[in-house]
């Protein structure tokens, strides 16, 4: 049995939604398609805020969060290793922690020092490092969204790119933008004050959450029509 445990790793993780989703992905689902879903459920866990209603806002966002780590073993990225370079304890834009860019107005983009000695083991720690380099306090969770919703389009635009010429440099922005995103996933929840970790070893404690299979059983029709 595939489930994630609430001290799960982000390649743990990682590798649960290959074992369980990897194979009905590779026969019914392109990038372009995971993409889709990925905007479907984010849209969808947008509008729970907008509402307030925390219970959808959490499960559209976790599902959401699955179909990104899906393209990203078709990408073969180690979103982990990505993550780590792009937010080694600091914002990866003014360098510091917690992030001053609007308090000093940083312009353009420092260089950040990698301290090794500093680097979460588990996504719990790196939620929480997310939330020491930006204090949920510091914004509002419609501010979160927001933030959430620029991100996805950035991340969209760079796969976009890279698909339409196939350029090593197009790819590498893929990288940096999913850093990105994956960095706002996790600040959402925490202006949530909700565990990710938590949260997805209740969703997938045993295999698919929806057909409990491994690898998942669902079709085509199940995926595409669910309901969240």
């Amino acid at each position: 049995m595939a489930s994630v445990k609430e001290d799960t790793t982000i390649k743990e993780y990682q590798a649960f939604v290959q074992e369980v989703y990897g194979l009905s992905n590779d026969r019914y689902f392109s990038l372009g398609d995971m993409l889709s879903n990925v905007e479907r459920f984010l849209m969808r866990g947008l509008k729970g805020i907008r509402k307030g209603n925390k219970e959808k806002t959490t499960i559209n966002l976790l599902i959401a969060f699955s179909w990104f780590m899906s393209m990203m073993n078709q990408l073969h990225i180690d979103i982990e290793e990505r993550i780590w370079k792009r937010f080694p304890y600091l914002c990866s834009y003014c360098g510091t922690s917690p992030c001053s860019c609007v308090k000093e107005k940083i312009v353009n983009r420092l260089n950040v020092v990698i301290d090794e000695n500093k680097r979460p083991k588990t996504l719990k720690d790196y939620q929480d490092m997310f939330n020491k380099i930006y204090p949920a306090e510091g914004r509002t969770l419609e501010h979160a969204g927001v933030h959430l919703a620029e991100e996805m389009g950035e991340f969209s635009e760079a796969l976009l790119t890279y698909r339409g010429g196939h350029q090593d440099e197009s790819f590498k922005e893929v990288e940096l933008e999913a850093a990105d995103f994956f960095s706002c996933i996790l600040t959402t929840f925490n202006s949530l004050d909700i565990s990710v970790a938590k949260e997805l070893s209740a969703t997938f404690f045993d295999n698919c959450h929806v057909c409990h299979n491994a690898p998942c059983t669902c079709n085509f029709d199940t995926v595409t029509t669910f309901k969240s």
